[in-house]
Parts: structure tokens; C-alpha cells; sequence
């Protein structure tokens, strides 16, 4: 069976009145002072791990870009000869001069197309729904811990 607790006695001091000092002799502003500085610690570590991911990531979406920018060059290149088949094509039903219009024109129409629905899609603003909805709670959170 333990004994009761006797706060006169010097070993009990943290919770005597005046005094500040827990068991291991540390004052209360010592410990939060430690606390703090653990936080500190704890952000400056998530904060370089996140610099190593996006620098990582970066990294992989690059080599991807490459690749992406190469086949982008060669099937507007396939898309040039699939276009010139097509003056060709027509060119047997009428003179080459106006199979080359039909076809640019045809071109002209369906990038036009693109170009408006794309730049109507740019106008829309970004919706930063996921990193409003974290930084709201985390500012609910530390509302919460300072009560």
C-alpha cells in the first residue's frame, strides 16, 4: 500500500505554494520552454521532409514531361502526314489547290474549337478545397488545445 502524499516534505515542493519546481528540479517555464522548442524541432523536420518529397516528385514529373513532350512532337508529326493524306485523298476528286483549302479550313475550324473551349476553361478560378478545409482544421484544432 503506498503512503499518502506529504507536500512539506522537500521532494513534494512542485506542489507547494510559491514554489514552481517539479520532481526533476525543472521549473514550469523550463519545461514549456522545452516544449516549444520541440515544436520548433518537430516543424523544421516536417518542413525539410516535405522539401525532400516535392524535390522528389519534381523530379519523377520531369523524366514524365520528357517523355510526354517527345510524344507530343511526334503525333503532331503523325498528324501532319494524316492531314497531307487527306489533300491527297481529295486531291483525286478535285484539284489539289482546293483539297489543301478544304482540309486547312477543316484544321482552322477544329482548332478554333479548341483554342475557345480551352480558354473559357482557363477563366475558371482554381479551387483550393482540400488546403482551405486542412488550414480550417488545423485553426480549429489550435483553438481547441488553448482552452
Amino acid at each position: 500500500m503506498k503512503e499518502p502524499l506529504d507536500f512539506n516534505k522537500p521532494d513534494h515542493a512542485a506542489t507547494s505554494a510559491g514554489d514552481s519546481r517539479l520532481d526533476s528540479g525543472r521549473s514550469i517555464s523550463q519545461i514549456l520552454q522545452e516544449i516549444v522548442s520541440r515544436v520548433g524541432e518537430i516543424i523544421r523536420s516536417e518542413v525539410k521532409l516535405a522539401t525532400i518529397e516535392i524535390k522528389q516528385d519534381l523530379s519523377e514529373r520531369a523524366r514524365a514531361a520528357t517523355f510526354l513532350a517527345a510524344a507530343s512532337v511526334l503525333i503532331v508529326l503523325a498528324l501532319g502526314f494524316l492531314l497531307l493524306g487527306a489533300v491527297y485523298g481529295l486531291s483525286l476528286a478535285m484539284p489539289s489547290w482546293a483539297a489543301a483549302l478544304v482540309v486547312g479550313v477543316t484544321v482552322a475550324i477544329v482548332g478554333g474549337i479548341l483554342f475557345y473551349v480551352g480558354q473559357a476553361r482557363m477563366k475558371v478560378s482554381p479551387k483550393l478545397e482540400m488546403t482551405t478545409q486542412t488550414a480550417e482544421d488545423n485553426i480549429r484544432w489550435l483553438k481547441n488545445q488553448s482552452k
